[in-house]
């Protein structure tokens, strides 16, 4: 499983201690940036990650900015993608049981590192139920085609 994962200024920290959680868990990722604390717009960092979980590349996405916030809106506006902010572990299970998320979204000011490694690792781990929400995932995908 290869997980893009990418953060603007305001995730980057929070960003770093999950590399390091995804390579003690022996995880295969590839950064998107960003690769300093310098200011920089979410919408750019989000795009490429994005882009690699449509094409396939990578299985999901973690995307980090300051709330988690900005960036699942960014995330949500490229076809295919289905991101969450979390900062809590039942919505972090759930939107992989019920909506097949496949990117999740962190606040590197509102998730502090141990809470960001458990969700990570919720995310990462349910897998999607399928069953009766894959008729509400497919209407949520069919609303990109109107």
């Amino acid at each position: 499983m290869m997980i893009a994962i990418a953060s603007d200024h305001g995730g980057f920290a929070l960003k770093q201690e999950i590399l390091e959680h995804l390579k003690k868990r022996g995880i295969p990722y590839e950064d998107f940036g960003c690769y300093t604390a310098e200011s920089c717009d979410y919408p750019d960092i989000a795009k490429p990650a994005c882009e690699a979980v449509v094409s396939g590349r990578c299985e999901k996405a973690l995307l980090f900015c300051g709330t988690g916030i900005g960036i699942s809106m960014a995330a949500n506006k490229i076809k295919g993608i289905r991101a969450c902010a979390c900062s809590d572990t039942f919505s972090a299970k759930y939107t992989r049981l019920h909506n097949d998320a496949n990117v999740l979204c962190l606040g590197g000011r509102v998730v502090g590192p141990g809470l960001a490694a458990e969700l990570v690792d919720l995310f990462l781990d349910t897998p999607f139920e399928g069953g009766r929400h894959q008729l509400r995932v497919d209407k949520i995908m069919e609303l990109e085609r109107e």
